[in-house]
């Protein structure tokens, strides 16, 4: 695991400024660095290393006639079968690391290599005698791949702040993406918050040649149902198959640990490993927000060591700044702190961990998806009149209840658009002071949706959360976060053997009346005590909501919303407006104020003179 920069170089100082670029990211490869600079490019690689850690595994990388030169960041699985093939090809090796796979990988086969990887990855290719510069990023988005065309000179790297030493580097507020992050709580598209920085969409690849950009998609999902087989048969698939995929996650030339919540994904993932380590974090003593109870007992289960930690209010907020300054763009999920933390105390013990990211996503297992069966006897009802119900409940005060009218009088399309719907259009249009040209979030959403109209609502509802919640938070926050602390996270439910198997399973072994993940968890059961496979989904509890309502984060949130620059921005009284009500009980408006709060602590990260 590691980092990586480059440009096409239009300096005369190229080798001076890649090495800024490469400080910058440091904290992803704190172990060795490496540069290639020539009148055509420049391009640089921070090691952490994980596979061959002697220093033949530095990068940046090249073939036998060193015409190709690679740069990347991620883990190959399965890179010993493909070097034994390409071994058989005339083919010359002289690393035992994953990274020349690829490079000698697209030598044989160009851009059909990306069909044959098993693994997480992001990497460019630089082709001398072509001038051709070609990069991928993986099939879900693990790994991330940012990329900047100012003026003459493409820049691209693992992370956004690399770009802010380049002297063609413009840094400017996308404030469009700003829009549409109040919506998200993540930016959704290929747009960021920095205008003209773009990341790469996962599974896609490009070629930049003579300064002309060609991004095209090399991998789709592709949900097909086969009713065929009986519960019990996908049930022994699935648990032959993770067994597999965290088997070949497993490895590595440092000892790997796992993280462990107290819900099913993380606890299966230990359990399967067979790791020594585990870790996990909570909040105070109160078992909604702290879980180190549980981790502590399943680990005793599976005879393994826990390590955990406990974070004060004060550590949580006094993260925030550097945790929006890692994370590139404003995130506002709160259990991204958590994560931040137990990433801390693996760090210190191991360079590498497992992880349960991705398992909701492909098996179904968020509570949402309960939902289309949910509201089934209330869709019978005309569309009209539930349309008219709609629109008087939404001008009613918020109570219990009046959320569930107001999603009944709207088509999946208009009610869902991932697992956090934050601000409506109107809500983030009335607090927002500027105009933009932000798209509303149908918009987004319905290039993927149009992919998967012939489907079922929950399948139409994984492919979303697919494309746009697990790529734009779950996975960013898991990069970001770990990466933070130079600690590689790896995520055997996010695998390509596991995903073609998902893909076949039909929703009614997905989600059921009562339960999400149904086939998952019943193969976790041959893994897991009884308790944790049945448990119901938490996720990363936060106080947050109740914080709010202490005068010391209750003011530290209100001299944010009423600086100069939340003024630059929005309407400051209506952010106040939200804080107060809040504090006063009226409604939990914990989300949005969270959403607008984390914006402006990235704001003045990134807009300050200190960045």
């Amino acid at each position: 695991m590691c980092g990586f920069v480059g440009f096409t170089n239009k300096i005369n100082d190229a080798s001076i400024v890649l090495g800024k670029m490469m400080d910058r990211i440091k904290h992803r490869g704190p172990d060795s660095d490496g540069k290639y600079v020539d009148e055509q490019i420049a391009m640089g690689f921070r090691r952490l290393s994980i596979i061959d850690l002697s220093d033949q595994g530095s990068q940046p990388i090249f073939n036998e006639d060193k015409s190709l030169v690679l740069t990347f960041n991620g883990e190959i699985y399965n890179y010993k079968d493909l070097r034994e093939e390409l071994v058989a090809s005339g083919h010359k090796f002289y690393t035992q690391t994953d990274s020349e796979v690829l490079i000698h990988g697209y030598e044989q086969w160009g851009e059909d290599m990306l069909d044959k990887l098993r693994g997480m990855f992001a990497f460019v290719i630089f082709n001398k005698n072509t001038n051709e510069v070609f990069g991928a990023r993986d099939f879900f988005g693990i790994k991330p791949l940012y990329y900047a065309k100012m003026g003459e000179t493409l820049m691209w790297g693992s992370e956004i702040k690399s770009f802010l030493d380049h002297p063609h580097f413009k840094k400017e507020l996308n404030t469009d993406v700003l829009e549409t992050y109040l919506t998200f709580q993540y930016s959704p598209t290929t747009e960021t918050f920095f205008k003209n920085v773009y990341k790469l969409p996962a599974a896609h690849c490009f070629t930049y040649k003579n300064g002309e950009m060609n991004v095209r998609r090399y991998w789709e999902v592709k949900f097909h149902a086969d009713n065929g087989p009986a519960l019990e048969d996908w049930v022994n698939r699935i648990s032959d198959t993770f067994k597999n995929s965290v088997e070949v996650h497993k490895f590595a030339d440092v000892e790997v640990g796992s993280f462990l919540s107290s819900g099913v994904d993380s606890s299966y993932v230990a359990a399967v490993a067979n790791v020594d380590k585990t870790f996990t974090v909570g909040f105070g003593e109160d078992e909604k927000y702290n879980e180190i109870g549980y981790a502590k007992e399943f680990s005793k289960y599976i005879n393994k060591e826990n390590f955990s930690k406990v974070i004060s209010p004060e550590e949580y907020w006094n993260s925030l700044s550097k945790i929006q300054y890692h994370m590139d763009e404003p995130l506002a999920d709160p259990a991204a702190v958590a994560l931040f933390f137990v990433c801390q105390i693996a760090s210190e013990k191991v360079k590498a961990v497992l992880s349960g990211e991705g398992a909701d996503e492909i098996f179904g297992g968020y509570n949402i998806y309960h939902n289309p069966a949910d509201m089934a006897s209330y869709f019978k009802i005309p569309r009209p009149i539930r349309k008219a119900v709609g629109a008087v409940a939404e001008k009613l005060p918020h109570k219990h209840g009046i959320n569930y009218l107001i999603r009944g009088s709207k088509d999946l399309d208009e009610r869902f658009i991932g697992n956090a719907y934050i601000f409506s259009e109107k809500e983030r249009k009335d607090i927002l002071s500027i105009k933009t040209n932000a798209p509303d979030a149908m918009a987004i959403t319905k290039p993927f949706y149009d992919k998967v109209r012939d489907q079922d609502q929950v399948t139409q509802m994984q492919y979303i959360d697919l494309h746009l919640w697990m790529t734009g938070d779950i996975l960013l926050k898991a990069d970001k976060m770990s990466m933070a602390h130079s600690l590689e996270l790896r995520v055997p439910f996010l695998d390509r053997k596991v995903m073609e198997l998902a893909e076949q399973i039909p929703v009614k072994d997905r989600v059921t009346e009562t339960e999400t993940k149904y086939a998952m968890r019943l193969a976790a059961l041959q893994a897991c005590p009884p308790q944790t496979a049945k448990k119901k989904k938490l996720g990363f509890p936060v106080p947050i909501r109740v914080w709010l309502k202490e005068d010391k984060y209750y003011n530290i949130v209100k001299d944010k919303f009423t600086s100069p620059q939340s003024a630059q921005f929005f309407h400051t009284d209506k952010l106040v407006q939200l804080l107060d009500d809040h504090r006063a009980g009226k409604y939990d408006y914990s989300r949005k104020i969270w959403t607008v709060f984390s914006f402006l602590v990235w704001y003045d990260v990134y807009f300050s003179d200190n960045v």
